[in-house]
């Protein structure tokens, strides 16, 4: 029988921008992490089980906001059993220690959004045995720009000129399911759209796009948060025209110079291991936004939009699409959050580490993990009638060689990313915890809080500062174990 009240004991736990020993109530009754002084105090209540962790870290479950499909499992595409596979798909991914996750479905024709997207919303149970927890779908696509579409079929792709073209779209009661969006602004009328996004709490993430400096902060104004796969499938950098890049540029507070991460942690305790690096700044307050009633009973908390939102619900500017940067009036002052794919394929580790470095709290790790994740390397058929070659983490198109996702997971991209950019065990920890939370305005995921879901991982440090995977539990339960 399960504990309904488990104590993990001598744990250096990720909170408040660093590991300290200390220990960690959680209850599988309500699946969350709660107060032992309100638990023994209030009710006279004790743990059932008490696990010694023996210095071992204890994080936030991982939050994957960018995956393509596993296990042989394309999320965007039609398959007759899709609701069986999607649930195992979920129930084998927590293996990995991804407790939440946002399934991508890719440019596709709207059949196959009408189709999929009813099975893709956010789940609506809290059952630990289900596997990794669906917080909504993230549409990749079809508004892209043809010049930047990456491996997304050309053909399939659209322009939005009104709102009734992007119900016609995903269909009009399927919006409810979708959490975020990543469309080019600069095409057809999608900036003026981006409003109509954010007052449906639809994230709007900049992406396949060939959009100028101008152009994206102009959607940054319209309500956009989010940057899609930053470098990839985007214009590139250039000294006078910056591009979406760009956008990391307006960072206002000035970040301190990675460090290495910390030794290995002893089995023998220590008092606290701080954060391996001076962050630019203090980490955000919890967020206390007022909860939504969905149409299908559930309640989310909207996406937080800071001073970017403030600013979108100020007067728009009148200024265009083409003007220049030197007469910009009303420069957005706060850079978006930005996805990057540390598999060491889609970005070098120079280029990682001037992103980090450029806006620490906005570095979002995502592996873009495509469905041949987890199946044996070869060569595979893609949707569009190609042939993907699988060679370890790297996949190709066979006809041309170019990039075609990654199959790489998301524990491997962070131990890239603290090796490559000098970031500590904790700044590349909440790389994949907190600030996804906070993008996707999930106030009680990515961090040990009380009252904060108990979706957790237990690592390992090794003396080479790599992690490894022990423990996952979901909502106060041990899901796996290594």
């Amino acid at each position: 029988m399960t504990a309904k009240i488990t104590k993990l004991t001598n744990g250096h736990l990720l909170k408040d921008g660093q590991l300290t020993l200390s220990d960690l109530w959680i209850s599988s009754e309500t699946g969350k992490i709660i107060s032992p002084q309100s638990a023994f105090y209030g009710s006279g209540s004790t743990p059932d089980t008490v696990i010694d962790l023996k210095g071992k870290i204890v994080s936030p479950g991982f939050i994957e906001v960018q995956l393509n499909g596993y296990n042989g499992l394309d999320f965007a595409k039609l398959d007759g059993g899709f609701e069986q596979r999607f649930a195992a798909v979920r129930r084998d991914l927590i293996k990995n220690g991804v407790t939440s996750f946002t399934p991508t479905m890719t440019s596709s024709i709207p059949e196959v959004y009408q189709e999929n997207l009813p099975h893709l919303g956010r789940s609506t149970s809290r059952i630990a045995s289900e596997g990794t927890e669906c917080l909504g779908a993230h549409v990749e696509g079809p508004f892209l720009n043809p010049e930047r579409n990456g491996i997304h079929t050309k053909e399939v792709l659209q322009k939005a000129e009104t709102w009734s073209d992007i119900e016609a779209c995903y269909g009009k009661d399927n919006l409810k399911h979708v959490r975020y969006i990543t469309a080019a602004p600069e095409q057809g009328n999608m900036v003026n759209l981006i409003p109509q996004f954010v007052s449906r709490d639809i994230i709007y993430s900049i992406g396949h796009s060939d959009a100028t400096f101008e152009q994206a902060q102009e959607a940054l104004r319209a309500g956009a948060t989010m940057v899609t796969h930053m470098f990839n499938a985007m214009r590139p950098f250039g000294h006078r025209d910056p591009g979406i890049l760009g956008l990391l540029g307006q960072n206002p507070s000035r970040p301190s110079t990675p460090t290495q991460s910390p030794k290995p942690i002893s089995p023998i305790s220590s008092p606290t291991i701080k954060s391996p690096s001076k962050r630019p700044s203090s980490p955000p307050k919890p967020f206390t936004l007022p909860r939504r009633t969905l149409s299908n009973g559930s309640s989310r908390t909207p996406t937080p939009r800071s001073s970017i939102e403030s600013q979108r619900r100020s007067p728009r500017s009148s200024l265009s699409m083409s003007t220049s940067i030197s007469s910009i009036p009303d420069p957005v002052p706060h850079p978006p959050f930005f996805g990057l794919i540390s598999d060491g394929i889609h970005l070098s580790p120079p280029t990682l580490k001037i992103a980090y470095s450029a806006h620490p709290s906005g570095a979002i790790l995502v592996t873009d993990a495509m469905p041949l994740t987890g199946l044996p390397d070869g060569v595979y058929p893609w949707t569009n009638g190609e042939n993907i070659i699988k060679k370890g983490s790297l996949l190709t198109l066979e006809k041309n060689g170019r990039i075609a996702g990654s199959a790489i997971s998301l524990l491997d991209c962070v131990n890239n990313f603290i090796q490559w950019t000098g970031c500590g065990t904790v700044d590349g920890l909440r790389a994949v915890t907190e600030t996804p939370a906070r993008m996707l305005g999930e106030t009680r995921k990515g961090r040990l809080e009380v009252g904060c879901d108990a979706d957790l991982c237990v690592l390992d440090l090794d003396a080479e500062g790599k992690l490894t995977l022990r423990q996952v539990w979901k909502f106060g339960e041990c899901v796996h174990a290594a």
